[in-house]
Order: C-alpha cells, then structure tokens, then sequence
C-alpha cells in the first residue's frame, strides 16, 4: 500500500496562508465590502457618474480580493480530504492528483505572498500600460506588437478586464505605440516592474539577409488616478490636435475626426485617446492621463531633490530590463533579477508572473537596502 504524507508540504502552506490572510486584514477588506454595499445601494448613486464608478468599482475590487483568499482557504482545506482519500485508495492516480493540487496550491500562495509586498502608494489601483517602439524600424515596432499581445494574454488569463484606449499602427508591421487600461486590483503594483527598455535579439524576417537584429521598444506603466485634481493645467500649457481614428494600413475606422492627441508644451509629454465615442470623451480621458503623468513625474522630481540633498543619488533600473532571445539559445533574462525563462513563445503568450513576481521582490529587496 503507498505511503503518502505531505503533512510537512500542507503545514507550510497553511503557515505562509495565514501570513497572508494577517497582512491583507480578511475582517477590513469585509468591512470596506459591506460599507461600499451600502454606498452602492443608494438612490442617487448615479446622479454623480464619477462617484458611481469609483464606488462600483472599489466594490469589485474588494470582493474579488476576498474571493480570493476565501477559495484558497477553500483549497487547502479539500486538499486535507483529497490526501486522505488518496491513502484511503492506495492508487498512484489518487495519489498523484493530490501531488498537482498541492504544486498548484504552491503556486497561487506563492502569487498571493508576492501580492502581500505591494504596499506602494499607488500598488493598489488600476493600471495604464503604455508601449512604444524604439529603435530598430519593422522589427521594433513588430516587437512593439508583441509585447501589447504579451500583456494583454496575460490579462485574459488573470481574467482582467482591459481597455484599449489608443493604438499607434506602423506602416510597415506591427505599432508605433499603444496604450491600455487594466483594471483590476493591484494592476500598478504588479505591472509598473514592467516598466523600463525591453530588447528583442532575432534573425530579422523583415530582412533579405540572415543577420541578427536587435530591436527596442519601451514600456511605460501609470496608476489610474481616481481624482488628478492635484495638479492644474493651464490651457496655454497645452495643444490639442484633432485627428482621424485608424487602423491597420491607416484605413479608417471613424466618419468623424473624434480622435485627441494632447501635448504639454512645458515637459513635451504627448497623450492620444482615439477609443472613446466621442472627441470630447477622448479628451477627457487624454486629459486624466496627462494629470496623473505629472503628478507623477512631480513627485519623481521631489524624490529626486531629496536624494540629491541627501547625496545618495542612486541610478535608476537602467536603459534595458529585459532581454528576449529568439536565435540560438531561446531564452528571456530579466537583467535585474537574473530571472530566466527557456521558453520565450509561452512567454510571448501571456505567461509572465514569473517574471513579474521576481520583479516584485527585487523592488522590495532595493527599497528595503
């Protein structure tokens, strides 16, 4: 008769998980649920469409963050029955399903722990992932491409509501750049490690020569701000361009001219929105992103200053995160972590956490030295 006792494998999975639960406060997050409950059953919720959506989707937020913690409570307390049966059978199927189930159990506490460690300002709200190409010409804005489906799988995994706000569409293949909203709880946090220079080494297809070609394209990562009433801009601190919505080719899409491009005079920072119904929501929403890019470039210049009067001017993540081989050895490196992946197509596919959990607790590792 088999022998199996992972008593040792569940006791530190229930130790970590209970870390877990004393970090994220199981008993506040029900507290916020049954006050956003109320705010959210209210007559006049609606009168103020703002308000309504920061309430609804707090809401959401919260019940899935408690969702959850709940099914993996859920797991580890099936898994106890599920091993006794599989001592009970004494098969190596049986036995062998509780073996999956506890890696499987290793892999999402393990996720859940890393989320424990995202206790930025920001970490918890929505993100704006922004990609543009850089150099390398077809084969850069190809990879520009890429890394946009690279996300947004890993999105559609995570079932994560995203939101096309902009798309920049090349000549020749792929985009110029793209920007998109994920929204869900912790998007920032997880994804701003994303952020910085990724570099893409292939034998080119665009090319008639078999030569290596190494291409660039930058990854920008924003909170979405409830409210960007910190910062004021002035109308003459702006220049709003109205153009024409396309797609691929530059084929358009629209009848009407409701696309925005928005650039901040002073700083050079340029916002397009070409996805809404409207030019005027367009501009609202260009609007709310340029906000928040300064706040946040504000506030990186004050933190700056900071280490200047200090004298511990440190450098940043530098030119280039993430490199992604395509010929000889198939592999991805983060540079900053050391962290390897052998096989870039199911990285391409979505299947990043890895990457971005090594990322996670490098960025902890830096803020605490």
């Amino acid at each position: 008769m088999l022998e199996f006792d992972p008593s040792a494998e569940i006791q530190a999975l229930r130790s970590t998980f209970a870390n877990i639960r004393e970090v994220v406060d199981v008993d506040s997050v029900r507290a916020d649920i049954a006050r956003l409950e109320k705010e959210a059953s209210e007559p006049g919720l609606w009168d103020d469409t703002a308000n309504a959506q920061r309430v609804t989707s707090a809401l959401s937020h919260r019940q899935s963050e408690l969702a959850r913690i709940e099914a993996v409570e859920r797991r580890l307390d099936d898994l106890e029955v599920l091993v006794e049966l599989a001592n009970e059978m004494g098969d190596e199927d049986s036995v062998e399903e509780a073996r999956k189930e506890i890696t499987d159990l290793e892999r999402v506490i393990g996720d859940l722990e890393v989320k424990t460690l995202l206790d930025g300002e920001y970490d918890e709200r929505a993100a704006v992932v922004t990609i543009r190409s850089g150099a390398g010409g077809d084969d850069a804005t190809d990879f520009a491409e890429m890394l946009m489906r690279m996300y947004l799988r890993w999105a559609e995994r995570h079932k994560y509501p995203v939101k096309v706000m902009d798309t920049s569409y090349a000549e020749g293949a792929g985009i110029k750049s793209a920007t998109f909203e994920v929204d869900a709880p912790y998007a920032y946090g997880i994804l701003s490690v994303e952020a910085g220079t990724h570099r893409l080494a292939r034998i080119s297809p665009f090319g008639s020569a078999d030569k290596r070609q190494t291409s660039f394209a930058a990854v920008e990562v924003i909170p979405v701000m409830e409210e960007a009433v910190e910062v004021e801009i002035p109308e003459n601190d702006i220049r709003v361009d109205v153009f024409r919505s396309s797609g691929p080719g530059g084929q358009s899409v629209n009848t009407t001219d409701s696309a925005v491009r928005i650039t901040h005079i002073p700083t050079g920072i340029v916002v397009s929105m070409q996805n809404e119904k409207s030019q005027i929501q367009n501009r609202a929403a260009a609007m709310r992103v340029l906000q928040t890019r300064l706040l946040l470039l504000q506030r990186e210049e004050e933190a700056a200053k900071k280490k200047e009067l200090a004298g511990t001017i440190t450098a940043s993540w530098g030119d280039q995160m993430r490199s992604y081989f395509l010929y000889g050895q198939q592999l991805v490196k983060d540079l900053r972590t050391g962290f390897e992946v052998g096989n870039p197509a199911t990285v391409f596919d979505g299947d990043i956490d890895g990457l971005i959990n090594a990322g996670i607790r490098w960025r902890k590792r830096k803020i605490e030295d």
